[in-house]
């Protein structure tokens, strides 16, 4: 697909997104329309990501659809919700939701306020995410080491893939947050690897390809060298609590 057919689909799918709304969330205060069409990068498979912002709701809430011969992911707010999951995503290293927001075109008639909202994201992506610490650092740390070591024995190819394929979230999540950077999941997390490092992204991916055709020794030395940049191997001394009220009274 060209650049003039990328830029005909995202129009197509603006005004779809536009009849949608006004079909379906009626009395909406504005709408950003985001995802892969919208930034030109869309496949054959792509949807269009809306955040649709009411004055008040009861509760926020996600649906899917098709419109117009396109999926939607439809998320509804009110600017309350949604501050609620802009914040949640901030402090998870995961901006899925704060950058639908910045990378919207906004529909509606409160188009002051929608800018309001997408200022205060793009200030929360500049940012970047909380340093890593506590609980969740420990936790992260601990299993790579844990997927790491099974790499390390003599395993059936097919059992290292499925290993490094475990392991390819969590490294990618201990290389980007532990540099500072905003971690993604899914095929967020080459995109942002990318981004960050080119030259590291190239490693990780013949790595992680490597171990999944079998041949896990070049992935296993990345993350040995990653976990070496957070105090090396994390199992000695590990604990997690249950919850207490994690018992059943028979």
């Amino acid at each position: 697909m060209n650049d003039i057919q990328k830029h005909i689909l995202a129009e197509r799918a603006l005004a779809a997104a536009r009849r949608c709304v006004a079909g379906r969330y009626v009395g909406a205060a504005f709408t950003y329309v985001a995802g892969s069409i919208m930034r030109g990068e869309s496949t054959a498979f792509s949807d269009i990501d809306l955040v649709v912002v009411f004055p008040s709701l009861e509760r926020a809430w996600r649906e899917s659809f098709t419109a117009d011969g396109f999926p939607v992911e439809a998320f509804v707010h009110d600017p309350q919700t949604l501050a609620h999951y802009l914040y949640q995503d901030a402090d998870s290293g995961y901006p899925i939701m704060v950058n639908m927001v910045v990378t919207g075109s906004i529909l509606g008639p409160d188009i002051d306020s929608a800018r309001v909202i997408q200022t205060r994201a793009a200030r929360m992506l500049a940012a970047g995410p909380k340093p890593l610490a506590g609980a969740d650092y420990d936790l992260l740390r601990y299993q790579v080491t844990d997927l790491a070591d099974d790499l390390r024995g003599t395993r059936p190819p097919e059992e290292i893939a499925a290993i490094a394929a475990l392991l390819y979230q969590k490294l990618a999540d201990l290389i980007l947050l532990g540099r500072s950077a905003w971690a993604g999941r899914g095929k967020w997390a080459p995109r942002l690897m990318r981004e960050f490092d080119a030259q590291l992204a190239t490693e990780f991916d013949a790595a992680f390809r490597l171990a999944a055709a079998g041949d896990g020794a070049r992935f296993l030395a990345l993350a040995d060298r990653e976990l070496a940049l957070h105090g090396g191997r994390y199992f000695e001394g590990y604990r997690q609590d249950a919850p207490l009220e994690a018992r059943r009274l028979e």
